[in-house]
């Protein structure tokens, strides 16, 4: 029986990226389970995955006190792959794919104060926190700040700006909370909010940015409105690396000073 299980685990490490695809599946399967079975719908399957998915992160890092969470366990590595950046923005791109250029251009100047209005308030909100809880240099801020609006752009602020590893991953918790609240609550205020066509998600995507908690929650209130949302969500992901080490971190460099 030992050998039967070391053959396994052997078959498991060499052929790591195949084993973490199939442990997504099975994550992701069980999830959307629960969705339907438990909550009935009304929490969406990828919200309870991401979920499920950053409990085995602690759990790994918990039983290897490594650093990688379920990576460090050698017959899944292949999760450090698939999760890494190669394969989420070929997810977003992807995604991104599916929208029409048309329906984009008829968001208009909406469209566009959408992005700035979502991006820099975010920023807004995320500095001021920042300051509150005790952060005061004008680096920390920016970068909080960026995990405010999503957690890609935060560690690309932090390392374009010299943050510490500490603040980088302050920003990162920050875009993962953000993200998992716009996913469970979408499908919830979409009816009050009239989130029911292309340019009011084209304009949500722009204003939340979040592009995983966007296509979430979208998914659970409509998923033909997926793309658009997700589309808006990609560019102010892209707004906000631009952004977020230059104009938003001078800004706050001449309100706070150089600390």
């Amino acid at each position: 029986m030992n050998e039967f299980w070391q053959a396994i685990e052997s078959v498991m490490t060499k052929y790591s990226l195949v084993t973490a695809f199939a442990l997504v599946g099975i994550v992701v399967w069980l999830s959307y389970g629960v969705s339907q079975k438990v909550t009935r719908g009304r929490m969406h399957g990828s919200a309870i995955a991401i979920l499920i998915g950053l409990l085995l992160a602690y759990i790994g890092g918990i039983a290897t006190g490594g650093t990688k969470g379920l990576a460090d366990i050698e017959c899944l590595a292949g999760v450090g792959i698939m999760g890494g950046a190669m394969l989420r923005d070929l997810a977003i791109v992807g995604t991104a794919f599916g929208v029409r250029l048309e329906e984009f251009l008829k968001t208009g100047v909406s469209g566009i104060v959408s992005l700035l209005t979502g991006v820099l308030m975010s920023f807004l909100i995320g500095a001021i926190i920042a300051y509150v809880f005790g952060y005061r240099d004008p680096v920390s801020m920016t970068t909080i700040g960026g995990g405010a609006a999503t957690y890609i752009v935060g560690p690309v602020t932090g390392t374009a700006l010299g943050a510490s590893s500490e603040v980088i991953a302050l920003s990162v918790a920050a875009g993962l909370v953000k993200s998992i609240l716009v996913m469970t609550a979408t499908p919830f205020v979409a009816p009050l909010i009239g989130l029911d066509n292309p340019r009011s998600a084209l304009i949500f995507g722009g204003l939340m940015g979040t592009t995983s908690g966007v296509a979430g929650g979208l998914a659970a209130t409509d998923e033909r409105l997926v793309p658009y949302g997700a589309m808006t969500a990609t560019f102010y992901t892209g707004l906000g690396c631009l952004l977020g080490p230059s104009v938003v971190f001078i800004t706050l460099r001449s309100i706070v000073g150089a600390r």
